[in-house]
């Protein structure tokens, strides 16, 4: 009995032991990172997010290599379409000098314009864009006709005969310039699309094999002054000036701001990150764009987190980077659609295509931050999670996290001053085997919603009431 008693009384205690060892040896939920989206706090306007197909790009999407119209819709779609695709909102053309190749008979000459209506297939994928939605269309220039520059040909650098530093025999072709740039975007006009932003220099401080023009900041500004107005009188928006690299491109911005006229004339800065990536704000209180960028890689690659440098992944921060630490207004991917080993959106082959996982990291942004939106306030001290949060115009409220840990994090959001105390996120994941695909709708209760990025992902929220 007293045996019995013994074993009695020891069984609840050795119960107890086993059960705090048990429960120290499992894996306990990390507690969750805190996150504040604070409407009060307020960054940049957002205009949009777009690509290019310059270079004949266009025309090979619309079908001249053989991409079937079937499939010529489906890669607009991808690239266009706001509820299946990335719903990019800008589309940039490029021009070179197709509508006067050659010399009318010298700057004071009428012109001799002339326009086919094709535009290496521009205009057809501009006109699609704009079915779609598109209203944000920007035109820049890689060079002046060879016939206005120092050097006689569209490749090859030169400079505009006329500015500082450029005398050429044939005289001044800055006013000539400008209006040859004017009279592109009314040809587009008469096609049904309105240019809204005109460049008139592409990486002025890259000379390239290929169509290129050098303009020293100081050029650029003197260039400014002829051109702004003419452009503005037009009713277009200037832009400049698309140097090669975002750290290059402040030379540029520094210059305009520093002169009365041209900053007043300049409507966006614009920059490309090949040279230098964004590390911080241009040096102007005007919207500023990431204007042009792909990374670099030698072979095609659909990956999304491989380590490559030309991977989704890859792609997803520097945007992530752009938005934040360069406050810009615009981001304007390269190729949408290419060939090749091309570290474009999507590959054309024929009639078939191929979709990379950069598509999907831009998706995660443009299809959800909307023309007219504004950046807020994300804060939070995982400083693994890399967050972006904005408002858009129709009252929802968009926040992307990209997880760079290799673990799963959770988060609770604190829903401050977005007027969004009650209701929904939808998530919208990117991984290794999603593609911009609808989570499970989390809830929103007291402006507070918990849920959890996976590891080395890319989650976008839409938070409605």
């Amino acid at each position: 009995m007293q045996r019995r008693l013994r074993k009695w009384a020891l069984t609840p205690l050795a119960a107890l032991l086993t059960a705090a060892t048990t429960a120290a040896a499992l894996p306990q939920p990390d507690a969750a990172t805190t996150a504040t989206i604070n409407g009060s706090t307020t960054y940049q306007p957002i205009d949009g997010f777009g690509f290019s197909e310059h270079f004949g790009r266009a025309a090979i999407m619309n079908g001249s290599q053989g991409l079937s119209a079937q499939h010529q819709k489906e890669i607009l779609d991808l690239l266009l379409d706001r509820s299946t695709g990335a719903g990019l909102s800008i589309l940039r053309l490029g021009i070179d000098s197709g509508i006067q190749p050659t010399d009318p008979g010298g700057p004071n000459a009428t012109p001799k314009y002339t326009w086919d209506g094709i535009d290496k297939g521009q205009v057809w994928l501009a006109k699609q864009a704009k079915a779609y939605g598109v209203n944000r269309f920007y035109a820049d220039a890689w060079t002046a006709p060879g016939y206005m520059k120092t050097n006689g040909t569209d490749a090859d650098g030169g400079t505009l005969c006329g500015l500082s530093g450029a005398t050429c025999p044939s005289g001044d072709w800055k006013k000539a310039y400008a209006n040859f740039l004017v009279q592109y975007a009314r040809f587009y006009r008469q096609e049904g699309i309105r240019i809204t932003d005109l460049g008139f220099t592409n990486e002025p401080d890259w000379t390239a094999t290929y169509d290129s023009m050098r303009l020293t900041p100081a050029q650029a500004v003197e260039f400014i002054r002829t051109f702004g107005p003419i452009a503005r009188a037009a009713g277009y928006k200037v832009a400049c000036c698309d140097s090669f690299g975002w750290d290059e491109e402040k030379a540029y911005s520094s210059a305009i701001e520093a002169d009365a006229k041209a900053r007043g004339l300049v409507t966006t800065h614009t920059g490309h990150t090949y040279a230098s990536k964004v590390d911080g704000p241009l040096p102007t209180k005007k919207r500023t764009w990431m204007s042009e960028w792909s990374p670099d890689g030698t072979t095609w690659n659909e990956n999304w987190d491989d380590g490559s440098g030309y991977d989704g992944f890859t792609v997803a921060s520097a945007i992530h980077d752009a938005l934040t630490k360069g406050n810009t207004s615009g981001y304007v991917y390269w190729y949408g659609a290419s060939l090749g080993a091309t570290r474009g959106l999507i590959q054309m082959d024929g009639d078939s295509y191929h979709v990379s996982k950069r598509l999907w990291a831009m998706a995660n942004y443009s299809r959800f931050i909307r023309p007219g939106a504004t950046r807020i306030g994300a804060t939070t001290s995982d400083t693994d999670l890399k967050l972006s949060a904005f408002r858009n115009t129709d009252g929802t409220v968009t926040v992307v996290a990209l997880n760079t840990s290799t673990s799963a994090t959770p988060v609770t959001f604190d829903l401050r001053n977005t007027k969004i105390a009650k209701g929904t996120a939808t998530p919208y994941l990117t991984d290794a085997t999603h593609s911009t695909a609808q989570q499970q709708t989390v809830a929103v209760s007291k402006s507070s919603l918990t849920t959890t990025v996976p590891a080395r992902s890319l989650v976008t929220y839409t938070i409605r009431r």
